[in-house]
């Protein structure tokens, strides 16, 4: 499976953004192309660290079980639920959007530590958050057509 970490895998995923424009169309779901890059930051941030979450209680119930399905090299299935700290709604900028994110995405060559704590999944490894985060961001450029 693809790894965030890896500087190849990293290098095709800000490719990829690079091809979003405030013109495009979800295939899927209710957030527009910036409010979708806003979420992504969100995330991000999450994943390397800079902002912290305490597991959920459905988390604590069925985190562990969903964090085994979401490691399968698989794509993630469409119109998941979001975790309501990562749900945008209102305006967003697309430009800032784009740069804030892009900006995150370089800051995955410095990572330290040796996992996160998801707000769903509880507690994932350095390896973990490798995997998901190249998945979460796949799945949204997808849901862009990209």
């Amino acid at each position: 499976m693809k790894s965030i970490f890896d500087k190849t895998t990293r290098a095709e995923l800000v490719t990829r953004i690079a091809n979003l424009n405030e013109n495009s169309k979800a295939e899927w779901g209710k957030m527009t192309v910036s409010q979708m890059m806003k979420h992504c930051s969100l995330w991000d941030e999450m994943a390397l660290g800079k902002k912290h979450y305490k597991q959920s209680f459905l988390g604590k119930l069925f985190g562990k079980m969903a964090l085994k399905g979401m490691m399968k090299d698989e794509p993630i299935k469409k119109d998941l639920p979001t975790v309501s700290s990562f749900k945008i709604t209102g305006i967003t900028n697309f430009n800032e959007e784009k740069k804030c994110w892009l900006k995150l995405l370089d800051e995955y060559d410095d990572f330290e530590g040796d996992g996160i704590i998801h707000p769903f999944f509880g507690k994932i490894t350095k390896l973990q958050v490798g995997l998901l985060a190249y998945k979460h961001t796949d799945h949204h450029l997808k849901q862009f057509n990209l």
